[in-house]
Parts: structure tokens; C-alpha cells; sequence
């Protein structure tokens, strides 16, 4: 096999708490994270020697700077090979998005070498390589429904989220998660999520209540910040949704339906203006 194209999906948190703050700058999180069907897909080729790397997006880096380059590098160098990389990433979900985009590419592109070059690496060393890119990538790499602590590297597997239908809705900036992160830090949340419950929720397959008690205390920060993340939740649950709550530091906002007519529906008014989805949750 000298070519594989692996999928990466957009992650959604159904909870997020910042916990503290270690002596490194590095934050302590609580989340639970899912995928939906929305991904990019990216076409890896085997090659003698060196990495290149392209995408559909003309304003994305295609050196060291991106994630699935550094990625590459980091494969080659903990396997001791010689060979190379043409990476191609057809990039379809939103940059700067709060779904973890850049860090699903890195690990597509972990998961597709290993197999490329037949290293038969395990996921739990494949997640050792993916720490150093980042803190999400081992998530990325496992995928699935995962409680993750520490900085969001140290991740325990839950029941998976029942498939539900979800609209995904992205206003036109994006958001800078350190200044999230420094904000927070002087902020007295006022609400925490329950991630006991929501567990709970998972084991009994009982999308509504895990819909009615997500949480993500960085709204509390980019809110003020960006008040239509706000509105954008607001008209999504007013529409019928289960649920709706900004995914990691925004501006994306996600909403669960019991019904995929229904998530169509409240999914028309925002198309005009905002880059929207609607699918599964997987």
C-alpha cells in the first residue's frame, strides 16, 4: 500500500471545566468529548524521502507551522524511518473553530503512516507521539465519547453517545483559546458541569437529560466577548433543540435534536450567514 486517505472528525465537547492552573502555565480541564460526521479527509502518499504537505485552503501553512506536518516529522523521528510523506488535506471543517480541526489532521496523519509503513504501532503509543503536538490530538487519534483531564491528554473511554442528530454553527471569526484561557483565570464562574451526571447519562442512553446539563465554562469568557455565540445558542434551543453549548473556546456553537427534520429546520435560518452542518453525532 503506497497511498491511504483517513478521515478526521470535528470533536464536540458536552462539557468543559478549567479545574486550575499548574506552576507551567498549563490548565487543568474536566470535558467529555464526541465526534460528529463532519471531517476532513487527508490523502497521505508514501514518498522516498522529505514531507510535503498541501490543502485546499490557500491561507493555511504547509510547513512545520501546521500541526499534520509536525506530525509527520514527529512519526519519522519516533520510528527511526527514513522515508517521506505527500500529504493532501481537503479541509472541511471550520479553522479556528473550537473542533479541534488541526489537531484531528495531526492524528490522521499518525494513524495513516502507521499503517502506511506497516509500524503497527499501538493507539497508546500512538497517543505518546500525539501528546507533543498537542493536547487534543491523543483524543483525536482515539476518537470515540472520553472523559479527558490532566490538560486533556489523560482520557478514560465512556459509553458512546447514542447517534443523534446535531447542527454545528460557526460565526465568521475565530477565537483565540490562550486569551480564553487567560480570562478565565480571573473569572468566577458561575456554573460548573457535572461531568458524574453526564456520565450517568451516557451509561442509560438518555440523550435528553445529557442534553439539558452540558456546560462549558469558557462561554462565560467568549460570550462577552463575541455576545452573537450567545444569540447563536439562544436561537438553536428556542428552535427545539435538546441541548445547545459552545464547543472548547468557540466560537462554534453544536445543538442535539431528537429528530434530523428538526435539526434541518433550525439549521435553515443560520445558512445565509454562518458556516453551518448538520448531521450525526458518531
Amino acid at each position: 500500500m503506497d497511498k491511504i486517505i483517513v478521515n478526521s472528525h470535528a470533536k464536540i465537547n458536552l462539557c468543559l471545566d478549567v479545574t486550575g492552573r499548574r506552576d507551567d502555565g498549563y490548565h487543568e480541564v474536566e470535558m467529555i468529548m464526541a465526534q460528529c460526521g463532519l471531517c476532513d479527509s487527508i490523502t497521505i502518499e508514501k514518498m522516498p524521502s522529505g514531507i510535503t504537505l498541501k490543502t485546499n485552503l490557500g491561507f493555511l501553512p504547509t510547513d512545520e507551522r501546521n500541526i499534520a506536518y509536525k506530525a509527520a516529522q514527529a512519526f519519522f523521528s519516533a520510528c527511526g524511518i527514513s522515508g517521506g510523506a505527500a500529504i493532501d488535506i481537503a479541509k472541511r471543517i471550520p479553522v479556528g473553530a473550537g473542533l479541534a480541526g488541526g489537531s484531528g489532521n495531526g492524528a490522521a496523519v499518525l494513524i495513516g503512516l502507521n499503517k502506511l509503513y506497516g509500524t503497527n504501532l499501538t493507539p497508546e503509543q500512538l497517543c505518546a507521539i500525539a501528546v507533543s503536538l498537542g493536547a487534543d490530538v491523543p483524543y483525536c487519534v482515539l476518537g470515540g465519547t472520553m472523559l479527558a483531564r490532566g490538560i486533556g491528554e489523560v482520557l478514560t473511554p465512556l459509553p458512546s453517545l447514542p447517534r443523534t442528530a446535531v447542527v454545528l454553527v460557526k460565526p465568521p471569526f475565530s477565537v483565540s483559546t490562550p486569551s480564553v484561557y487567560k480570562k478565565i483565570d480571573s473569572t468566577g464562574l458561575k456554573r460548573r458541569p457535572d461531568a458524574v451526571l453526564l456520565t450517568s447519562a451516557l451509561k442509560q442512553r438518555d440523550v435528553s437529560l445529557l442534553a439539558s446539563n452540558m456546560v462549558n465554562v469558557m462561554e462565560e469568557v467568549t460570550v462577552p466577548m463575541h455576545p452573537i455565540v450567545g444569540r447563536i445558542k439562544q436561537d438553536l434551543l428556542n428552535s427545539g433543540a435538546l441541548g445547545a453549548l459552545m464547543s472548547g473556546s468557540g466560537p462554534s456553537v453544536f445543538a442535539l435534536f431528537d429528530s434530523y427534520e428538526q435539526a434541518k429546520k433550525a439549521a435553515a435560518p443560520f445558512r445565509k450567514r454562518f458556516f453551518t452542518y448538520v448531521g450525526w453525532t458518531r
